[in-house]
């Protein structure tokens, strides 16, 4: 039953997930919660490595938590799932629709789902920003060891832009992070 239940949630994920994995987000949400496969601090912590890790985060997200369910068959079921329907989207986009893009109407479709996308992800962000300040009493709550390594990032960033005037390279920043994450939270 498990097995089935993952291959239909995140079939769910693929077909209405539009605009990407950081739209895709309150759906993973609603749907890994939904079946208690993942505590929502679970789930988190998981949106956080899955954005650290290569692969896109959709495809991160199925595959772990196929994982921490039904073991390696349960995290192939779960990421074949997700892929599945745009594969098959764009497989027939391709054979299908190879003129319709130019058509006014589809364009018009594409820049109408521009800022729709935009705003689940600024509301993705915003909540997952409150979900980290709030403090278990309800007010407001900083971990001073985040913040520090946030502002030695930001700083670096600055620097680098301004000092040495070249943009740092994201994967250097993603190394450092983990570093500095590791030397601080280690104290």
């Amino acid at each position: 039953m498990i097995y089935l239940d993952l291959f239909l949630g995140f079939l769910k994920v693929g077909c209405f997930s539009f605009g990407g994995a950081y739209a895709a987000i309150p759906l993973i949400r609603e749907i890994v919660l939904s079946y208690g496969w993942l505590s929502d601090e679970a789930l988190s912590y998981m949106i956080a490595v899955s954005e650290s890790t290569p692969g896109p985060i959709m495809v991160n997200l199925a595959t772990y938590v196929g994982s921490s369910q039904a073991g390696f068959f349960g995290s192939l079921l779960a990421t074949t799932a997700v892929v599945l329907p745009a594969f098959v989207i764009i497989l027939l986009v391709m054979c299908l629709l190879k003129t319709a893009i130019k058509n006014q109407y589809v364009q018009a479709v594409m820049r109408g789902l521009k800022p729709a996308m935009i705003g689940i992800i600024l509301a993705t962000g915003i909540y997952m920003t409150h979900k980290a300040v709030r403090a278990a009493d309800g007010g407001l709550g900083f971990d001073g060891k985040a913040l520090i390594l946030m502002h030695i990032i930001i700083f670096y960033k600055i620097f680098s832009k301004r000092i040495l005037k070249k943009k740092p390279s994201p994967i250097f920043l993603i190394c450092l992070s983990a570093v500095l994450g590791a030397v601080i939270f280690a104290l």
